[in-house]
C-alpha cells in the first residue's frame, strides 16, 4: 500500500474519530484498525479484478477525495472500499475480536424454513453495516449528485457483502438423521464479493438527471431532480455520472495513464480469459505492438553438502522473457476500438 494511501486512510479514521468524540463515543478507537485493514483489503481486490484490463486500479483511482471524475470505474472503488470495510468488520465482530461485540444471535431458535431453525454463530452483519456506514459514509459532504453517487455507490457495496453470504446448517437427529437442522449464515471469500461488484460495473447505469431543474439553482429542485433520477435505479446497482476516458491514452487530468509499457501474457498454462485476451486488449486494439523483454537473472544452483559443515553452489545465468505494450515502429499509436476497458 503506498504512503498516500495510508494518509487517506488516517484522515477518514481521524475525521470519524472527531465525530464520535462529539457524541461522547470512545468506540471508534476499536474499531479503527479494521477500517484500515478494510479499506486496504478491497483495494487489493480492486487491483485482482482489472489486473489485464486497460484501467487496472492504479494507486491513484483508490484515493477516494482525489478522483476527478465520476465514472463506472470511480464507482467500483467506492463500493469495492465500502465493501471492504464492512466485510472487516462484520468478521472481526463474529470473531469477538472487538469489544462488546460478537455473533448475531436475535434469530436463534427461530423456526428458518421447512425442517431447519436459526442457530449457531451469524455473521453480524448489520454491526459490519451500521458501522462501516459511519465511517465510509462521513467522507461525503456535499448536496450535489456527485455525493449522491458516491453515497449510493457506498451502500451498493455493502449490500453486495449481504448478497454474497452463504447459510450453513448442521443436522440433528439419531446417527444424525438429519431431522433437524439448525443453521447459521456466514462471509462468503472477499473475493466472491468482488466477483460480484464486478458483475455489477458490468451494467452500471449512467444517471440521467433532468438539467433544467439542475440548472435553476434552487437547492429543492437540485435535490429533487437527483432523489428522482435515483428513485428508478436499485440500490443494489452501480451508477456514475460521466462516461469513461480512453485509458489507452495517457491523459492525467482524466486518469488515465495508458497501456504503453503495460505487461501482458502471450502464452502460458491455465491462464484466465483475462489473461489470454491481455495482449490483444492491452496492445493490439490499443494501436501497439507486443515487445519481448529479456532479463538475465543470476541465482545459485547445482548447490552439494560438503562435510563437514558447507555447502558450495554455482552461480547459473537464467533467462527471464516478458511480454509489454510498445509503439509501433513509425505508427501513430491509434487504437482500433473505443471500448474503455
Amino acid at each position: 500500500m503506498t504512503f498516500i494511501i495510508i494518509i487517506i486512510i488516517i484522515i477518514i479514521v481521524l475525521r470519524v474519530a472527531s465525530n464520535f468524540l462529539m457524541t461522547g463515543s470512545k468506540d471508534y478507537l476499536t474499531y479503527a484498525k479494521s477500517v484500515q485493514v478494510g479499506t486496504q483489503t478491497g483495494v487489493q481486490e480492486c487491483k485482482r479484478q482489472f489486473a489485464w484490463d486497460r484501467w487496472n486500479c492504479p494507486d491513484s483511482a483508490t484515493q477516494l477525495k482525489g478522483l476527478k471524475r465520476a465514472t463506472r470505474e470511480t464507482a467500483f472503488v467506492h463500493a469495492i472500499s465500502s465493501a471492504g470495510v464492512m466485510y472487516t468488520l462484520t468478521r472481526n465482530c463474529s470473531l469477538g475480536e472487538l469489544e462488546n461485540c460478537g455473533c448475531d444471535g436475535s434469530k436463534n431458535g427461530k423456526l428458518g424454513g421447512r425442517g431447519w431453525l436459526w442457530g449457531g454463530c451469524s455473521a453480524n452483519v448489520e454491526f459490519g453495516e451500521r458501522i462501516s456506514k459511519e465511517y465510509v459514509d462521513a467522507e461525503e459532504t456535499g448536496q450535489d449528485s456527485r455525493a449522491a453517487v458516491n453515497l449510493h455507490n457506498n451502500a451498493a457495496g455493502r449490500m453486495a457483502v449481504k448478497d454474497t453470504m452463504t447459510r450453513i446448517c448442521r443436522c440433528h437427529g439419531m446417527s444424525e438423521s438429519c431431522s433437524v437442522k439448525t443453521c447459521w449464515t456466514q462471509l462468503s471469500d472477499f473475493r466472491a464479493v468482488g466477483n460480484y461488484l464486478r458483475i455489477k460495473y458490468s451494467h452500471a447505469e449512467k444517471l440521467d438527471i433532468d438539467q433544467k431543474r439542475m440548472n435553476a439553482g434552487n437547492s429543492a429542485d437540485i435535490q429533487g431532480a437527483i432523489m428522482d433520477a435515483l428513485g428508478s435505479i436499485a440500490q443494489s446497482e452501480l451508477i456514475y455520472l460521466q462516461d469513461s476516458p480512453d485509458y489507452c491514452r495517457k491523459n492525467a487530468s482524466l486518469g488515465a495513464h495508458g497501456t504503453e509499457g503495460r505487461e501482458c501474457l502471450l502464452h502460458g498454462q491455465g491462464l484466465t480469459q483475462g489473461e489470454r485476451r491481455s495482449c490483444r486488449r492491452l496492445c493490439h486494439e490499443c494501436g501497439l505492438r507486443v515487445e519481448e523483454k529479456r532479463t538475465e537473472v543470476m541465482s545459485s544452483c547445482n548447490c552439494k553438502f560438503h562435510w563437514c559443515c558447507k555447502v558450495h553452489c554455482e552461480d547459473c545465468a537464467h533467462v527471464t522473457v516478458r511480454h509489454v505494450c510498445g509503439r509501433k515502429d513509425g505508427g501513430d499509436g491509434k487504437r482500433r476500438d473505443r471500448g474503455p476497458k
